[in-house]
């Protein structure tokens, strides 16, 4: 079954549907983020593109749902959803959590011919250079702090019910992206594009780099003034990146 250019599902969503357009612009959002996390992102590219941004089980309106463990549990759900989608020439953009994702859904579409003609991998380092990390192992008061550490969500803002509501997804999150190890010597064919914030405490320039060691295609990265939430503070500058990319295809 291929789903209509304008049709929203659990894990599909289109906050401006652009059914004329002629490429895509798929969104993975980071640990513990939800599909509206790209709403801006969508309203700067539609109605040019067609503009999926991903909702994965677990929060917002799917916060009931059973969460997915694993990144490759995860990915192999997405790529379901996404072969259902029209063909049409893509850009994927994951950020942190969702680079990795994004990268291990472009790995399962490529095998059965599909995929990307571009991975935009942003605020991740290359999949193959791990970290210790346990930070889902902490207590709902050690996770609060990481978050305030990335600087990714304004806690002022939720209070203790949202925040209750969510920290399932978000421990599930990191407990995914922490014990994930990427299948040996694992690349993709098509271009990646890393872009990181120059002091991004989850990725250094050179981790992130190392997403040239992933893809058989070609390879380019950006730099940016920022932490790890560099795309909400450059948002102009990370959007001119997707936007030379979606040119390309055009």
């Amino acid at each position: 079954m291929t789903l209509a250019d304008d049709a929203t599902t659990e894990w599909i969503r289109r906050y401006h549907p652009a059914t004329g357009s002629t490429v895509r612009l798929v969104l993975f959002p980071h640990a513990g983020g939800g599909a509206s996390f790209f709403h801006p992102v969508s309203a700067r590219f539609s109605p040019g593109a067609d503009v999926v941004s991903l909702q994965y089980p677990g929060r917002q309106d799917r916060h009931r749902e059973p969460l997915v463990p694993t990144i490759d549990q995860l990915a192999d759900r997405v790529s379901e959803q996404l072969r259902q989608l029209s063909p049409k020439p893509s850009v994927f953009f994951g950020h942190s959590m969702g680079a990795v994702l994004a990268f291990e859904v472009t790995r399962r579409l490529e095998i059965t011919g599909g995929g990307p003609e571009v991975l935009m991998a942003s605020g991740r380092r290359g999949p193959a250079t791990l970290r210790a990390e346990s930070v889902h192992t902490r207590d709902d008061a050690g996770i609060i702090r990481e978050l305030k550490l990335l600087n990714g969500t304004d806690l002022r803002l939720l209070d203790d019910e949202m925040l209750a509501v969510a920290m399932p997804a978000i421990r599930n999150d990191y407990r995914a992206i922490e014990t994930y190890v990427p299948r040996p010597g694992a690349t993709v064919s098509c271009p990646i594009v890393a872009l990181t914030g120059e002091s991004d405490p989850k990725t250094t320039v050179d981790e992130a780099r190392a997403w040239e060691k992933h893809t058989t295609g070609g390879f380019r990265m950006e730099v940016f003034p920022g932490g790890h939430f560099f795309l909400a503070s450059q948002s102009a500058a990370v959007n001119h990146q997707i936007e030379r990319e979606l040119k390309t295809l055009a």
